[in-house]
Order: C-alpha cells, then sequence, then structure tokens
C-alpha cells in the first residue's frame, strides 16, 4: 500500500515474462482477512473485520479507531528499504549499475530508453523491468529492441516498490557486468519515496509539461541525481522556458546533473551516452 495516497489497498502486483510468457501474482497484502472487537467510550461494543477487498473509507475508519497511521507508514517504509538494501546488494555483488527512470505519464521514459538500448547495445548489455497499471505495451516495445524485459502491472498502485523490484529480477535474471533500467509508473510522487535497491535516480521531464514542474514536485527532483529534459525538437511550438527549468532544479538539488535530449532527431543524445558509458566503467569503485 502506497503510504502517501492510500493506493493498491485491493490489488495485486502482476510480473510478466515476455520471452517464456509465464506471469506471476504478487500479494501486495499481508493477511487477507482478520477481525477483531472494540468497545467504544459509550460501552458500546463493534465487532468488524477486514480483507484486502476493503475500501479506502473502511481503512480509513480503521485508522481513526486503531490510531496507527504514523506506525503504519513508518512499517511499509522500514520492510521496503530492508529489500531494497538487499536489491542493492544483489546488484553490487553482481557488478550491475541499476537506473530507476521516473517522470510523469507520457514525457518519454519508454522512447528515450528503447532509442538508448539500440544505439548502445554493441557497447552495453541493458535489461529492463517496466512498471505500468495495466497491460503490457510497452514492454514490447522494449522487446522489439532485442532487451530482455519484464512488465510489472501495479494494479491500482502508482509506483514500483523494492518487493516488486526483487521478484522481477528472479524472472529477469540479468547478466553479471550490465546494465538494468527500471522504468517506473509515470508519476511525480509516490515513486521518490520508494528505494528500489537502485544505485540513483533518473527524472525524466519534457518540454510539454511547464517548466515550473521542479518545484511543483521537489521531492522527486531533490532524490535524483540526473534530470533528462526530453522533447527538445518541441521547443519552437511550445511555451517553455528552459532556463528557468534548470533554475529551478538546480534549486530544489544545486547537484542535479541536466541533459537536454530529442530522442526523436537524437540531439543531445550523445551526451547521456557518454555520461551512461562513463558511470558503467566506475561501478568497481562504487
Amino acid at each position: 500500500m502506497c503510504v502517501t495516497c492510500g493506493c493498491s489497498d485491493d490489488s495485486n502486483a502482476k510480473i510478466a515474462n515476455l520471452e517464456t510468457g509465464e506471469s506471476v501474482t504478487i500479494h501486495v497484502n499481508g493477511n487477507s482477512h482478520h477481525s477483531h472487537t472494540h468497545t467504544l467510550p459509550d460501552g458500546t461494543v463493534i465487532t468488524h473485520s477486514h480483507s484486502h477487498e476493503d475500501n479506502h473509507e473502511a481503512s480509513q475508519i480503521h485508522a481513526k479507531i486503531h490510531g496507527k497511521t504514523i506506525s503504519l507508514e513508518q512499517d511499509i517504509l522500514a520492510k521496503n528499504n530492508l529489500i531494497a538494501a538487499q536489491n542493492r546488494g544483489w546488484f553490487k555483488g553482481r557488478n550491475i549499475l541499476a537506473l530507476n527512470l521516473m517522470s510523469s505519464p507520457g514525457a518519454g521514459k519508454t522512447t528515450l530508453l528503447t532509442h538508448t538500448i539500440h544505439d548502445l547495445k554493441n557497447n552495453l548489455t541493458i535489461s529492463v523491468i517496466e512498471g505500468d497499471q495495466e497491460t503490457i505495451n510497452d514492454a514490447k516495445k522494449i522487446q522489439e529492441t532485442g532487451c530482455k524485459v519484464v512488465q510489472i502491472n501495479t494494479g491500482t498502485g502508482c509506483h514500483l516498490d523494492a518487493a516488486m523490484i526483487e521478484r522481477g529480477l528472479q524472472q529477469l535474471n540479468p547478466p553479471l557486468d550490465s546494465v538494468v533500467m527500471i522504468e517506473n509508473v509515470g508519476n511525480l510522487v509516490c515513486p521518490a519515496l520508494f528505494d528500489l535497491g537502485e544505485n540513483l535516480k533518473v527524472v525524466i521531464l519534457s518540454v510539454t509539461e511547464g517548466e515550473d514542474k521542479p518545484i511543483k514536485y521537489p521531492h522527486m527532483f531533490r532524490a535524483s541525481e540526473i534530470m533528462i529534459l526530453t522533447k527538445i525538437d518541441l521547443l519552437p511550438y511550445v511555451q517553455f522556458d528552459v532556463q528557468k527549468c534548470i533554475e529551478y532544479a538546480q534549486q530544489v538539488n544545486p547537484h542535479i546533473q541536466i541533459f537536454q535530449v530529442s530522442a526523436l532527431t537524437g540531439t543531445g543524445l550523445e551526451n547521456w551516452y557518454e555520461w551512461l558509458a562513463k558511470r558503467v566503467a566506475n561501478m568497481s569503485n562504487i
């Protein structure tokens, strides 16, 4: 369950391996059903039950009765962070560079990713974990490049979490000395809160979204080491102040590194590729 917006209360994530056709369901919640009794201040006794099918309103009532909202958030994040640490060790032991790609829907993550895989396939071995609420459409696009890919569908969930990545890696089985690209669910809020065990986060912002996104969603840009500004070929046709966007991003995160690219024309991609190659070369020192 997302501790910020309450998503995934009634959903299970599914992992699809496009090579084998195997589909695995991850049960997001723990015990699916439990019942208990409360005695209210006026002496009224209430017995009620909960299951993974309870709606959001019932969850709110439950939180008010028990007063456990803060501790629940802490417990969820603590469990996620423990699995993330295990994922990080798994990556390190195999000398794998793992990048968590995050953006709002339609910013161009998949297009940038397919171009990156195609252009670097002779130099880097790249595998992909593709995250979406539904469909395997993007995973199919990735597969067409010849890249290994597994699809994670989160249902009503708005982000990937460390446990999903752990299970996804079992299906993906990326080779030693390679790169794993994790394309997160399109969302500028929740993905920034969940450590997946990645080496670093990359936020992708398109010029069609507005230059003030870094200060509207500061945690996302503060958590990211890299910002890739996409679709710059559209600048003559949209109202977007590139310099102001850069200033906003650096205001939130003075250390953020910024690339301006167009996957359509190829402009700026060489800078992104050069950075990626250097990062892979330096993996043994991380």
